[in-house]
Parts: C-alpha cells; structure tokens; sequence
C-alpha cells in the first residue's frame, strides 16, 4: 500500500505573476516537505488549465475558438505557447531544486493536471459539442491524458531524482454528475455523466500515472463517495466551504485510509489579520466532531490553501504557504 504522506503542506498549484524562475524558487523554499510545479495563468490564452493540460495529450491536438478550445487535425499556435510555457516551468523547477540540493534527498514533488472530467467538459469536438457529450470520444480523451501525464510523471521524476505526487483537478465533476453544463445553445443541456462511468474515466488516469494521485474538488458539495470509491490515494476540498452535511463524507474518507489534503488558509489575505492557530481552528472541529483522535491529523492530512493563489499578492501568496506550514507542523508535533 502506497505511504500517505501527511502533517505537512503544500499548494494547490497557481500563483500569481509571471516569472516563473522566482515563482520557482519561492515555493520550494516554503514548502520543504512536499513543494509543487507552479502553474502561471495570468500569462494569459495557453497558461489556463485546460490549455496547459492539452499541451499533455496524446494524439489530440487542440486549439483555441471564441468559446475556448477544440480539438484539431493539427496543433495550433496556444498549444505550441502553452507546451513552451510547461517546458519553461519544468525547466525552473529543476534548476530551484537543484539550488537547493533537494536532488536525491527522498523528497517528493507534486505535479498538476486538469482531470479527465473537467477537460472533457470544457474542450469541444469539430461539430461544436462538448467532448463530454460522446462517451467514446470521452473515453479516448481520459487514455491519451492518461498516456501523457505517465509521461509527464515519469520525466520529472528522471530530471529530480525525487518522488512525485500527481494532483488532478476536477472542478466540474459536480456539474458532470448533476447534468448542470450546458450545450451549444441554452435551450440544450448536456445529460448528466452516470457515476460509473465518470468513475471509470478517472481511475483510467489514476491508474496509468505511475504515482500516488490527488484528486481535487473545492466545491461546496464535493462528490466524496465517488472520490472515496475512486483509486485516488488522496482526496483533496476546501474544508471553508463544505456543507455541514457533507462533513460526514470526509469522516468516510479518513475510515477508507485516504489521505485528505485540507483547504484551510484563504487565498487572498483577510481584512483581519490571520494567524496559524485561527487557520488550524476548522480542522480540529472536524475531527473533534467527526469522533477522531487529533491524531488523525498528522497521520492523513496535508495542510493547503483553500483554492490556488494565482489572484493573491505575491506577499500573500508567500504568507499563505507560510501560515499552511505553520499549521501542518502544529498537526505533526501534537
């Protein structure tokens, strides 16, 4: 069984700015135990998730329309921008990993995909439709993701010499189950994806990944029984907005043996100043009223902000990753 990593932090992934050398270095240095590969939207068209994601498929090249991105016969000039960028940011993570002589030292590093859910929903056929609204066609899309984030994995863990965790985000699973997206005009809906199936696409990605896989949801309503159901190793929400009555779904996480990567800090700074202890305060109410020991909180859970960090200051941003640290290390020496 794979070791949960826990009583640590890390981020969610983006960060604000555009020097991805800087962004880099910051986030290694912060974040010891286990740092990630920073994702910069505020590049612009190619450095969004969906974009930087395709720039990893397989055989489906992609390009940008006026709602977004579609799949092509050849790649086109985002996809090119958004694979630069992705070489760029692997690039300056190697070069803050080895300034920091992490090479060969055990520690892992965590890596970052849009899931095969959520691209499926916001990338659409050459008929204008969804991906999503073709089941084959969203099978096809989950293996060539699938292919190229083994990829993925396995270079970084060549060019690090470290461990890695890969994280996949799937902001519109809800949506996927619930049949809330809509089609090409507003009177169409797209049908609400059945949970096996939506199950299926996920695993054919967590299973071909060659690591320890995060899945992350920072809905109100997180689909935790899929999630649980899934073979992802952690599970990933933002515990600031969970529905009380969802809390009993993370309690069922933690009986399964998941690690539970907890959204905790916010990601832009308070009006009021936020101290560790404050941030820390919701976790220990969980656990507190879920019947756990607080042990629990050392042995499965990572410390993250709530969402990613692309909207913060850079001051913030880096307090953020400093308060999420603060707070793990209180759950590791409890």
């Amino acid at each position: 069984m794979t070791e949960i990593l826990a009583g640590i932090a890390t981020g969610i992934g983006s960060w604000p700015g555009t020097n991805p050398r800087e962004a880099a270095a910051t986030v290694v240095g912060e974040l010891g135990e286990l740092p990630h590969l920073v994702e910069l939207p505020v590049r612009g068209v190619g450095a969004d998730m969906i974009a930087r994601t395709g720039a990893l498929l397989v055989d489906l090249p992609f390009d940008t329309t006026t709602r977004g991105y579609r799949l092509t016969a050849r790649r086109g000039g985002v996809a090119k921008r958004s694979h630069d960028y992705l070489r760029e940011d692997l690039d300056a993570l190697e070069e803050a990993w080895e300034t920091a002589g992490l090479r060969g030292t055990g520690k892992t590093v965590k890596l970052q995909a849009c899931g095969p859910l959520t691209l499926a929903a916001e990338v659409e056929l050459a008929n204008g439709h969804r991906v999503l609204t073709d089941p084959g066609a969203t099978r096809d899309f989950a293996d060539s993701l699938a292919e190229g984030l083994a990829r993925h994995v396995a270079e970084m863990r060549r060019r690090l010499d470290c461990d890695i965790v890969l994280q996949i985000d799937e902001p519109l699973l809800p949506d996927v189950l619930d049949g809330r997206l809509r089609g090409v005009s507003r009177m169409d809906t797209v049908a609400a994806m059945p949970g096996p199936d939506a199950l299926d696409n996920i695993n054919r990605v967590i299973d071909a990944a060659g690591a320890p896989v995060l899945v992350h949801n920072c809905s109100a309503s997180p689909p935790l029984e899929l999630l649980r159901r899934s073979n992802a190793t952690y599970v990933g929400v933002d515990l600031t907005l969970v529905k009380p009555a969802d809390l009993d779904g993370i309690g069922e996480l933690f009986q399964a043996g998941k690690g539970v990567a907890l959204g905790l800090v916010p990601t832009t700074a308070p009006t009021t100043p936020l101290k560790w202890d404050d941030a820390a305060a919701p976790a220990l109410k969980l656990v507190d009223r879920l019947g756990f020991g607080r042990a629990i909180l050392r042995e499965q859970v990572i410390v993250t902000p709530t969402c990613g960090l692309a909207g913060a200051s850079n001051a913030w941003a880096r307090q953020a990753l400093k308060l999420c640290s603060e707070v793990a290390r209180s759950f590791a020496e409890a």
